[in-house]
């Protein structure tokens, strides 16, 4: 198993089957995100996906599938290992953020909600 986290290609089409089981069942009635997100991990342990290679894959496609429609985007090229760059082509506006504003308000706030494979 330790080929599929080295295989880019295979990793791209395992993040395609991830997309593809988050588009199916995202407008199921009884599926909220923390339950979609936890199916979508099983469904690739289905296929023999380790866990913690299904769960960065299905964050990312979870990611991905929530922001598809944000016209905002981060500019890789501008952006350094402290400040995050986000860009609005729409009307011209760049934000640099420190990645501790992030980081405080974003990723340590007690709203938060994490997802992560729960067992029953």
């Amino acid at each position: 198993m330790g080929a599929i986290v080295e295989d880019e290609d295979l990793n791209e089409q395992l993040l395609t089957i991830a997309q593809g089981f988050l588009a199916r069942h995202e407008s199921d009635a009884v599926v909220d995100d923390q339950v979609l997100f936890c199916r979508a991990v099983k469904h690739l342990q289905g296929i023999d996906v380790p866990m913690h290679l299904a769960e960065r894959l299905v964050s990312h496609a979870y990611g991905e599938l929530k922001s598809c429609n944000d016209r905002r985007r981060l500019d890789i090229g501008a952006s350094s290992e402290t400040v995050a760059v986000i860009t609005d082509p729409a009307n011209g506006m760049t934000w640099a953020v420190p990645v501790g504003l992030i980081v405080r308000h974003v990723i340590n706030s007690p709203s938060n909600r994490k997802l992560r494979l729960v067992e029953p």
